[in-house]
């Protein structure tokens, strides 16, 4: 996995957000219903700037809850991992995805399991240079030939926000 990635590549999501989500009701199914729900983030620099944390609250229209999202860059083999820990499951860390940033669209990829069947998970970072960032996550249950597209967040800054 070929990788042009350098430790400062998340330095654009430092700070404050607010957060619209965009996700597929049902995942895996053929589904084309989206929810659309908001959401604030906290982004700060960790390992000595070889990582970041962010604190995510996630306003479900059925409840907020929290989240974080852990990621670290190893500058020997130029690769990020991200972890994602759900404080509704707040024992368990989710596998993390690895990869890197290229022409400035970050791609990170792991191999998991959703309801019992063996997916591959894409992340994707976009539109970093704008001030807006998306976020993309997509599942393949074909081991990579076909993805789908299931929840997306696009950033704001929030003291951009009314």
């Amino acid at each position: 996995m070929a990788s042009a990635s350098a430790e400062t590549d998340f330095d654009f999501f430092e700070g404050e957000w607010r957060v619209t989500h965009r996700r597929l009701k049902t995942r895996l199914a053929g589904c084309i219903e989206w929810e659309e729900f908001g959401g604030r983030c906290t982004v700060w620099k960790t390992l000595g700037g070889f990582g970041n944390v962010d604190d995510n609250v996630i306003e479900f229209p059925a409840g907020a809850y929290r989240a974080i999202t852990m990621r670290s860059f190893d500058p020997r083999t130029r690769l990020w991992a991200i972890w994602w820990l759900d404080g509704r499951t707040p024992h368990q860390l989710d596998v993390p995805v690895i990869g890197g940033f290229i022409d400035g669209v970050g791609a990170f990829y792991a191999d998991d399991h959703f309801e019992g069947r063996s997916i591959r998970v894409r992340f994707r970072w976009s539109h970093i240079e704008t001030g807006a960032p998306r976020w993309e996550q997509a599942f393949s249950a074909d081991a990579g030939a076909s993805w789908e597209t299931n929840w997306i967040m696009q950033f704001a800054r929030a003291e951009t926000e009314a």
